[in-house]
């Protein structure tokens, strides 16, 4: 198939720029590289079929007509967004523009020239989970930031396409993910954080009192549930979850990255507003749906992880 990957060259679209090139497609890649960068995909630039990468931006319109009247895409797997909590509280202009009305324009075009869309949310959208069997879809969902009240509103808007045109989408809210090749700097990264941490000597940082929980997905799993998702056409018009079923607190998962209490301390929280104290996935519908379940623990990614860093990844 012909393939649009937006977002491509970020953390989480490089391992499905991978996973697409190994299924034997041809990839269009579209990033602007404000948040990915043209190292994660070094490695595909004379594959055969990256066909090219684009840097420019989701909201140029006159890109993407150019980009879609040119190209017959079969799918369009629509992961470019601005992902950071903290820059969407410092400044939601440029998150809800890049967010909401970045995903409008994908739509327009895929409306237009038929095209299945795959749009990557987020777990940030739920509320703190309540039950030990974990969020489902029909879970409550909260905007606790304005990036997630920007991924909600861009998730509506995509599966309105589905019920007024009876265009082919599905959302996909997997949750934190980690990995080789994510940032270890900044937010959101906390794995690779601790890690390069750990590595450099640095204490680790944990915000606030540490109780709050995540639920951690390898890449490579998420990578093969979101591609799997433009596969299936029993997912259409769905929201479905991913996420490894299981949850650990902050503090423990210091304790599993580094192992020495004393090198683990206690800082304020930088926006305990939008903290969601408990992330734990139900993944049951992707497994009925999709047949997808994860096949990486938390403690052997954590390895892969440091490995990778050790032998010169990019985040040190």
């Amino acid at each position: 198939m012909n393939i649009l990957v937006t977002g491509g060259a970020g953390f989480i679209g490089r391992w499905v720029v991978d996973k697409l090139l190994k299924d034997g497609h041809q990839l269009w890649v579209l990033d602007d590289l404000s948040n990915g960068s043209k190292a994660n995909i070094q490695e595909f630039i004379n594959h055969s079929g990256l066909i090219d990468l684009i840097v420019g931006d989701i909201k140029n319109e006159l890109l993407l007509a150019e980009l879609f009247t040119k190209n017959k895409f079969d799918i369009c797997y629509h992961l470019g967004a601005s992902i950071n909590v903290q820059d969407s509280i410092d400044d939601p202009h440029t998150t809800f523009f890049n967010d909401t009305v970045g995903t409008f324009y994908i739509m327009e075009q895929c409306k237009k020239h038929k095209v299945k869309v795959v749009f990557m949310s987020t777990c940030m959208v739920y509320d703190r989970c309540t039950e030990e069997t974990g969020i489902t879809e029909l879970h409550q969902i909260k905007p606790a930031s304005p990036y997630a009240g920007a991924k909600i509103a861009a998730e509506n808007m995509v599966l309105s396409y589905y019920f007024s045109y009876d265009l082919p989408v599905v959302v996909i809210r997997p949750f934190n993910t980690y990995g080789p090749y994510q940032k270890t700097g900044g937010e959101g990264g906390v794995v690779a954080i601790f890690i390069r941490n750990k590595l450099t000597g640095l204490d680790l940082n944990i915000y606030g009192e540490g109780t709050q929980t995540r639920d951690l997905l390898y890449v490579e799993d998420c990578a093969r549930f979101v591609v799997e998702s433009g596969y299936s056409e029993a997912v259409n018009g769905q929201i479905v979850n991913a996420g490894l079923g299981k949850d650990i607190s902050i503090n423990d998962l210091a304790q599993l990255v580094v192992g020495d209490e004393s090198r683990i301390r206690h800082v304020p929280h930088i926006h305990p507003q939008s903290e969601i104290q408990k992330l734990l996935c139900n993944y049951e519908k992707a497994q009925e749906l999709l047949g997808w379940k994860p096949e990486v623990t938390l403690e052997e990614g954590i390895i892969r992880t440091e490995e990778w860093i050790k032998s010169g990844g990019l985040g040190i």
